[in-house]
C-alpha cells in the first residue's frame, strides 16, 4: 500500500473500525476505506478457499530491497539468503521490484508502489538476471518467493496511460485521478470495469510466474479492488498455476471465498497493540477472534504480525508500539493460527523507523532477537500443532484479563502450549486443563518439564511459557 505518515494509521484504523461499526463507508481525515460487510448467513456458513498445503508451515519474511543491504540491490539481498535459510525462513515476500514512476514522485527515489512498468525490473536493484539468480538460489534452498503486486493504481508515467488510457478512472473533468480520498498524488486510479484490464493483469502476473518461477503474490490495496475483479483474475491465475499462494492486503470476508488464501490480520494486530499499551484487557483477543467467526468463511487464514513496512515506517517500531512486550506478542503472532510474518530487520532488533522514500539501510547488528526468532520459526516450521488450520483450544485462567493461554494441535498428537502474561506487572495465575498433564519441552531452552492438570505460579511482567511435545 502506498502509505504516508498522516494517512496510514487512519487507513488501518478505518479498516478496523469499518468492520465494527458496519456502515457503508468511512472517511477518516484524508483516508477513505470502503466497507464490505456480509451477513453471518452469507459468510460464516461457507468455506474459505482451499489453502495450499505447501504454505501451512511457512513463515513469511518481507524483504524491502532498497533498505535490506548497504548496496540496496538483489545481489546485496542474495548475500543474506544463507543466513535467512539458517534462521528458518521459508517464504520471501519481495516488496515491488519494478521501476518506479518519476512524474509527481514523492521523492527522488519515489514510492515502491508507484509502478511505471508492470513487467520491468528497477535498474537501481540490478538486472532481471540478478533477480532470477536470487529466486533460483532461494528455490534451491527449499524456500518460496512471492512478489508484491499493485493492481489498484499505476504511476502517472506508466506506458498504459498511452497504450490503454481506457484502463483508468477519470475525474469529473475527464482527467486521470489519484485514488479517491487519499494524498497518493504520485499514482493514478485504475477502472476495474474497463474491458481488458483483467486480461492485462493476468498476462503481466503470468510473466513473473513463468519468467522467474515465483510462487505467488501479495496484493496491495486489495480492499480497494472489487471482489468480482479478484475472482476473475485469480481464477485465471490458478488455472495457470494451481498451487499459487495469494495474500490480500485486505480484511474482507467475501474475498476469502474464491480469491485469496490469506488476508491481513489488522484487527488482531491492533488488538495486540491495545493490550500491550494497557488500553484493553488480554481477553480482547478473544473478542477479535470471535469477530472473525462472523465476518469470514470457515477456515479463513490470516497474516499474523507485529510489524510490516507500513507499521514500521509510519506507526513505529515494535519497541515503540509493544514496549517491553515485543517478544511476548511475537510469540503470539508466531503460534496463533495463521501465517506469521517477519519484517526485515526484526531479527536484528530493528529499533528505528525505516525511511520510506529514501535510502535508509538496516543496521545488521548482533541481537538476541535472532536466536529468539530462530527458535520460534523452528517450532512453527516443524510442529504439526502449528500448521495453519490446526486446532486451537483456549485454556481457562484465573487472570483472563492479564494472561492469555492456549494449546494448538490434537490431543495425543503434536501439541504446543502457550501461556503469556500480557501486562507490565507480575501476575499470579492459576490455569487448568487435562491436556496440560505430562512432559513438555521448553521451546526456548530445550529443557524438559513436567506439568500437572493445573498450574499455579507468578508470571513476571511480559513473561511467556512456550512448550511443545
Amino acid at each position: 500500500m502506498i502509505t504516508y505518515p498522516f494517512i496510514n494509521k487512519l487507513s488501518n484504523a478505518g479498516a478496523f473500525l469499518t468492520k465494527n461499526v458496519g456502515v457503508a463507508a468511512l472517511a477518516l481525515g484524508f483516508a477513505f476505506i470502503p466497507i464490505h460487510k456480509a451477513s453471518c448467513e452469507v459468510l460464516c456458513q461457507e468455506q474459505a478457499l482451499v489453502f495450499p498445503d505447501w504454505m501451512r508451515n511457512q513463515v513469511v519474511y518481507e524483504l524491502n530491497v532498497r533498505q535490506f543491504s548497504e548496496e540496496g540491490t538483489f545481489k546485496g539481498a542474495e548475500a543474506h539468503l544463507e543466513r535467512l535459510h539458517k534462521l528458518g525462513i521459508n517464504t520471501i515476500w519481495f516488496m515491488p521490484v519494478q521501476p518506479y514512476g518519476k512524474v509527481n514522485s514523492k521523492s527522488e527515489l519515489g514510492s515502491y508502489y508507484s509502478i511505471a512498468d508492470y513487467t520491468g525490473i528497477n535498474p537501481e536493484y540490478g538486472s532481471a538476471e540478478d533477480f532470477k539468480s536470487f529466486v533460483d538460489k532461494a528455490h534451491a534452498l527449499g524456500m518460496r518467493v512471492i512478489l508484491d503486486w499493485v493492481p489498484n493504481h499505476t504511476s502517472w508515467d506508466n506506458p498504459l496511460t498511452i497504450t490503454h488510457p481506457e484502463f483508468y478512472a477519470r475525474d469529473c473533468q475527464g482527467n486521470f485521478t489519484p485514488p479517491t480520498g487519499t494524498d497518493w498524488t504520485d499514482v493514478i486510479q485504475l477502472d476495474f470495469d474497463a474491458p481488458g484490464l483483467v486480461e492485462y493483469q493476468f498476462e503481466a502476473m503470468s510473466h513473473w510466474l513463468d519468467t522467474y518461477g515465483l510462487d505467488g503474490f501479495r496484493c496491495d490495496v486489495a480492499w480497494n479492488v472489487p471482489t468480482k475483479f479478484w475472482d476473475a483474475l485469480t481464477a485465471r491465475l490458478r488455472a495457470h498455476k494451481p498451487d499459487i499462494f495469494m495474500l490480500a492486503e485486505a480484511e474482507i470476508g467475501e474475498q476469502m471465498l474464491s480469491s485469496f488464501n490469506t488476508c491481513y490480520g489488522w484487527d488482531l494486530l491492533h488488538t495486540y497493540e491495545s493490550v500491550a499499551q494497557g488500553r484493553v484487557p488480554a481477553s480482547a483477543i478473544d473478542s477479535a477472534l470471535e469477530r472473525r467467526k462472523v465476518r469470514f468463511p470457515a477456515g479463513a487464514s490470516f497474516l499474523n504480525m507485529t510489524s510490516n513496512h507500513d507499521e514500521n515506517s509510519w506507526n513505529g517500531t515494535v519497541f515503540e508500539r509493544f514496549g517491553a512486550g515485543a517478544k511476548t506478542f511475537a510469540v503470539l503472532a508466531m503460534t496463533m493460527d495463521g501465517v506469521p510474518l517477519i519484517y526485515n530487520g526484526q531479527e536484528a532488533g530493528l529499533d528505528k523507523r525505516l525511511e520510506f522514500f529514501v535510502r535508509d539501510p538496516i543496521d545488521w547488528k548482533d541481537s538476541p532477537m535472532e536466536d529468539f526468532y530462530r527458535r520460534l520459526i523452528a517450532l512453527k516450521s516443524t510442529s504439526a500443532a502449528l500448521l495453519t488450520g490446526a486446532t486451537t483450544e483456549k485454556i481457562p485462567s484465573s487472570a483472563a484479563e492479564s494472561v492469555y493461554a492456549y494449546m494448538r494441535g490434537e490431543e495425543g498428537g503434536a501439541e504446543v502450549l502457550v501461556i503469556a502474561n500480557l501486562t507490565a506487572r507480575n501476575v499470579e495465575v492459576e490455569l487448568g486443563s487435562l491436556r496440560m498433564k505430562g512432559e513438555w519441552t521448553d521451546a526456548m531452552t530445550g529443557e524438559k518439564t513436567t506439568l500437572e492438570e493445573s498450574l499455579k505460579q507468578t508470571l513476571k511482567s511480559w513473561e511467556y511459557l512456550l512448550y511443545y511435545r
